[in-house]
């Protein structure tokens, strides 16, 4: 379990005696952070910034987590979230970068990565669907990719969720018992569970060599779920300058009612879904 920050934003009596935010400070701190993200979105459309940012991490880290967290009070045509599946048979053939690079923002937009080109170095290199030379050919070519994202005016931002392997073990097992979340274990969750050392050994090489100045990592603890949303959010918010003006207040006019409208019949009750509820 991780260490409570001198600099938390909470005093001990928000944390439960596992040193967890209780819930309604979390939900509390959540709805401020998410206003600012409406904030960060507006200025990110009126300014036409291009924001890039990348979620990394083992099986069951909470990626998906903070990304449902950011999007939820966000406008999805301008914070969108691109998770791509396994490659076709024609996506094979192309450069690596290319699939990425089709889903890059455009002026005005925000890009959420549910994983991304690092999938190369990660699961691709242990699970062997990439050779030796087409993983040392990535982690040459990366940094020069992310540099020229960079130099173009897109800012990247790349967060790795960090687990324990006792805690994504709860998790695994939590989601066994749950009939609602076991579509989220998949083969291959199930294989990476058993090959932990070697995800731990091609991670630590992927830090050393895509680890740039430009374009650094930046390490979510994420053993508690609930502060790893709030610090991850926090985070992508003071690395992106944005106006702190809340959106305009809205006035609604006066409604107008039609006579015709008024003087409707009922709704056939045929077309009305059974009321169980």
């Amino acid at each position: 379990m991780q260490e409570l920050s001198e600099n938390r934003r909470f005093g001990d009596d928000a944390y439960n005696r596992r040193g967890v935010l209780k819930r309604r400070h979390y939900e509390r701190e959540l709805a401020r952070l998410q206003v600012e993200l409406v904030k960060l979105q507006r200025c990110v459309r009126e300014e036409g910034r291009r924001l890039v940012v990348l979620f990394e991490g083992r099986d069951a880290a909470g990626k998906g987590g903070v990304i449902k967290r950011i999007t939820e009070k966000t406008n999805p045509r301008i914070v969108r979230t691109v998770a791509l599946g396994t490659p076709s048979d024609r996506e094979r053939t192309q450069w690596y970068f290319q699939r990425y690079v089709a889903h890059l923002p455009a002026a005005g937009e925000m890009v959420l990565f549910d994983r991304s080109w690092y999938n190369r170095a990660g699961v691709e290199r242990v699970m062997g669907f990439a050779s030796a030379e087409e993983v040392e050919y990535f982690l040459q070519t990366c940094p020069e990719f992310e540099h020229m994202l960079v130099s173009e005016g897109i800012q990247l931002l790349k967060y790795w969720f960090s687990v324990s392997e006792a805690e994504q073990e709860r998790r695994f097992r939590a989601r066994v018992k749950d009939p609602a979340k076991r579509w989220k274990m998949s083969p291959m969750d199930l294989e990476s569970r058993a090959r932990w050392a070697e995800y731990s050994h091609a991670k630590d090489e992927m830090f050393a060599r895509t680890d740039t100045e430009y374009a650094p990592w930046r390490m979510v603890d994420s053993d508690i779920k609930r502060h790893a949303r709030l610090n991850c959010i926090a985070d992508l918010l003071g690395s992106v300058p944005y106006s702190d003006e809340p959106p305009a207040a809205i006035e609604l006019p006066p409604r107008q009612w039609v006579q015709d409208e008024v003087d409707r019949a009922p709704m056939h009750s045929g077309v009305l879904v059974e009321r169980r509820y």
